[in-house]
Formats: structure tokens, sequence, C-alpha cells
């Protein structure tokens, strides 16, 4: 593995000075909390994937269209992170996007569909994540449906299916589990975030 994985407290760091806004990170927060929750019975590299979901959304430091994934990537890499890292950041959008998408999206050439373990956890905890709200998987179904997203619904119904096997029970009851707004860590102190502030575990505020 190239690089060296970050710890929980630089992944959030870079976020801020990457200039992530305090709701992406909140959101990155949140599915790090759903995606430790898999880890607790699904057997993977635990650092790459809580790394990866705190970095997952670091694009949206310049984009919030489906291209902040292939951003991600990239700024992933320019910080001389590992490529394992990358690929997850790249690969997290619902539960991946074959050539066709990668095609009417106009993105980069490339493998957008997760195929490691840790990549299919991550992009499933985003998928289980509605902002900073733990969800069930058809909220992200749903989504996709009304856009007539039909192919990415059914990947994200078999990632749910196969990672639901290895968890030993239906992913749905991860709110459950942790609750709707889970306890996050503790962000480091002295950061720079901008935008959308926290109140309390059940809203998030954006400035006027």
């Amino acid at each position: 593995m190239s690089g060296t994985i970050p710890s929980d407290a630089d992944c959030v760091r870079l976020l801020a000075s990457e200039g992530c806004k305090k709701r992406v990170v909140i959101h990155c927060c949140t599915v790090r909390a759903v995606a430790d929750q898999m880890l607790a019975r699904i057997d993977a590299d635990r650092d790459l994937v809580v790394a990866g979901a705190l970095l997952h959304d670091i694009g949206r430091s310049v984009d919030h269209s489906v291209m902040h994934a292939y951003i991600g990537s990239q700024i992933v890499l320019r910080n001389g992170l590992p490529y394992e890292l990358a690929d997850i950041v790249r690969k997290h959008t619902g539960a991946g996007l074959d050539p066709l998408d990668v095609q009417e999206m106009g993105l980069p050439d490339g493998d957008y569909i997760p195929r490691t373990i840790e990549e299919k956890i991550v992009a499933h905890a985003d998928n289980l994540v509605s902002d900073n709200r733990v969800v069930t998987h058809d909220h992200s179904v749903s989504k996709l449906v009304s856009k007539g997203a039909y192919r990415g619904a059914e990947r994200i119904e078999a990632l749910h299916m196969e990672l639901s096997d290895l968890y030993g029970e239906d992913l749905d009851c991860i709110p459950g589990v942790i609750g709707e707004y889970p306890k996050l860590m503790k962000l480091p102190k002295g950061l720079d975030l901008r935008g959308a502030v926290l109140l309390n575990p059940f809203s998030i505020h954006y400035p006027e």
C-alpha cells in the first residue's frame, strides 16, 4: 500500500484545510459512525475504511456535482495518501457508476464500481446517511428511482443484500442500533470550518 493511512484527526484536519464546510465534515463523521458499526461484524481493513469514510466527500470542497468523487480522489493523491484510499473516494457514489453512467455524466474514464470490501462498506455507509441522519437504504434507492436511475438503484439493492449477508442482519437495523443521530467523534480543536453549524444532534443550521 502506497503512502500512510491518516488518523481520524488528520482526516478531519485535511477536510478543513481543503475548505470543506462544517456540514460536509459532520456528514463524513456520520458516515464514519455507520461504517464503524458495519466493521463490528464485517472483516475489513478498519483504518482504511474509517479514513475512506471520513474523506469520501472531500471533493465537495470544490464541486457538489457527481464530479466531486473524482475530484476528491485527486485531492487524496495530491496529498500523498494511498491509492487504495483514493479508489474508495472515487467509487463511493451510490453503489458505483457503470461505464454508461460514466459516459453520460462526462466523468473521466476509469473504474467507478466498488470492488474491495473496504470500497463497498464506505459506499454503502454513505447510502445509509442523509446529511447528518442515519437512514435505511430505501432512502437512497428512492432518490435514484425518482430520477430514473434504475440501474443505480438496483446496484444499491444488490450491495445492501451482499453486505447485510456479511453483517448477519439487515443493515437497515443500523439506525436502531446507533441511533438516527449517533454520537460522533470529537473534532480536533482549532479547526477553521465554514458554513453550516451543527446546533444539536438533530438539526443543522445554515447561516443567512
